[in-house]
């Protein structure tokens, strides 16, 4: 018998398989492999506010995996919710043959939005879009209709279309930081260079922009433009993010919503409200606009409406929509193969009622501002080459750092991410240099991991600040 002197092919752990399989047979744009190999780890389970990685170490995530796991990863109400449904009915017919589930969620949807902000008798008088059918009386309905989709951008790209079809004007007003996602609709809205530039030959630039404000006096230029853009009679909607999520966790003056709407009366055109991050209790209350008391004409959803499902869905008041889309004759002229997917509402349902059980509107307001806070004293007087300032509402929070200069400090935020992953945390750079930690836990997280992690934070920017 011949001896074999041939070397063993080492065992591939878990991670490294998967990574060698990803660089091999995905388009390498996609997932970020740090070629010193810090950078990503791979998940297997998640439950509550934990995650464990294929080698088995857990981590505590501040990310709530981009703002779905609200009521915590892999809730069990939520989950067995999507699993009674599986075995009852997987798929559906989209726009042709509905399921019960379907009708319940945009009943649902339109309970949480429209029949809170404009009870009977006490409706303001919006944009007047315009009318779909001669003859329509003045009541005006204070309940929303709904079209569903699959992903955030999907529910702005109905929303665009739905201002457009409403108010006859085809332009939008967006803001400087804007993200609303990647489809070629959404985009035209998506101010950020890195995602544009690519395909800006092949977008319309039906989108105006103008300054995001931070500030009174920031707010007052912002207002300037929006008069002027305005003014042109071609746009039909203002489209804005009530808190910018990926533009850096950036919040604007109180009078700013308010203010949108005003001028949006003046002139006829929708108010469309992006809260596909801020939705389902993510600032301390169910949708970031009631903050300031504002009701939009349109409303993006996504993320946390499901928990883990792809669902999204654009809430209109019924007047608007109807004025928007004509009566369905055989062929819808907006939809999707999996538009309303049965698993997708039965876990949305299950998941608003775990959002009321858990009372997690009040708990992301207390432990947000609880969280702040001591991120603020943890964080004060951090020294060195960095400025650190602490921003957000509820349990959406970034941590933003900048040199002394004022220059974003993106490279320094990204090591900050690398260095608090090694030591179990999980959080994401937001910003345009990605000078941002951006902090959007679950809403079960509770104060002791919270205080966790102000102290793995505190010393991560300190160890950088040196």
């Amino acid at each position: 018998m011949r001896s074999s002197t041939s070397t063993p092919t080492p065992t591939l752990t878990l991670t490294e398989a998967t990574l060698d399989r990803l660089r091999r047979f995905e388009s390498r744009n996609v997932t970020f492999l740090d070629p010193d190999g810090t950078w990503p780890i791979v998940w297997t389970r998640a439950r509550g506010a934990a995650v464990w990685d294929a080698e088995g170490k857990r981590y505590l995530d501040l990310t709530s995996a981009f703002g779905v796991a609200a009521a915590g990863h892999a809730n069990p109400r939520v989950v067995r919710a999507g699993q009674r449904q599986m075995e009852q009915l997987l798929h559906g017919m989209g726009d042709v043959h509905p399921h019960p589930l379907k009708a319940q969620l945009a009943e649902a949807l339109s309970a949480l939005t429209f029949e809170r902000w404009l009870p009977p008798g006490r409706a303001r008088r919006p944009a007047e879009p315009r009318p779909a059918e001669p003859g329509r009386g003045a009541s005006r309905p204070t309940h929303g209709k709904v079209l569903f989709g699959s992903s955030g951008f999907e529910a702005v790209e109905a929303a665009l279309k739905t201002a457009a079809l409403a108010t006859g004007r085809p332009g939008i007003i967006a803001f400087s930081g804007a993200y609303h996602g990647l489809g070629y609709g959404a985009l035209n809205a998506t101010h950020r260079p890195h995602f544009r530039a690519p395909f800006q030959a092949q977008l319309r630039a039906f989108g105006k922009f103008a300054p995001f404000p931070q500030d009174a006096a920031s707010l007052r230029a912002t207002m300037q433009e929006i008069e002027r853009l305005l003014g042109s009679k071609r746009i039909g909607a203002i489209l804005v993010e009530p808190i910018q999520g990926r533009g850096g966790i950036r919040v604007p003056p109180a009078s700013f919503l308010p203010r949108l709407r005003r001028a949006c009366d003046l002139h006829g055109a929708l108010l469309v409200l992006d809260e596909i991050l801020t939705g389902f209790a993510r600032t301390g209350a169910w949708f970031a606009c009631e903050h300031s008391g504002t009701v939009p004409d349109l409303i993006c959803l996504g993320k946390a409406l499901t928990g883990g499902f792809p669902l999204s869905a654009c809430v209109g008041r019924a007047d608007v929509m109807d004025a928007a889309w004509p009566r369905s004759t055989g062929e819808a002229i907006h939809t999707s193969t999996y538009l309303g997917h049965p698993v997708g509402c039965a876990m949305a349902l299950a998941q608003i009622q775990a959002i009321r059980r858990l009372g997690l509107v009040a708990r992301a307001a207390g432990d947000g501002a609880w969280f702040m806070g001591r991120l603020r004293e943890a964080l004060a007087g951090t020294g060195g080459n960095l400025k650190v300032r602490v921003r957000g509402q509820g349990l959406l929070i970034g941590v933003e750092l900048r040199y002394r200069t004022g220059r974003p400090a993106g490279a320094l935020a990204i090591e900050a991410v690398k260095r608090l992953l090694h030591r179990g945390l999980i959080v994401l750079p937001e910003g345009e240099q990605g000078e941002v930690l951006g902090l959007t836990p679950p809403l079960t997280i509770g104060r002791t991991a919270l205080g966790r992690a102000v102290r793995l934070l505190a010393e991560t920017v300190r160890e950088l600040a040196r």
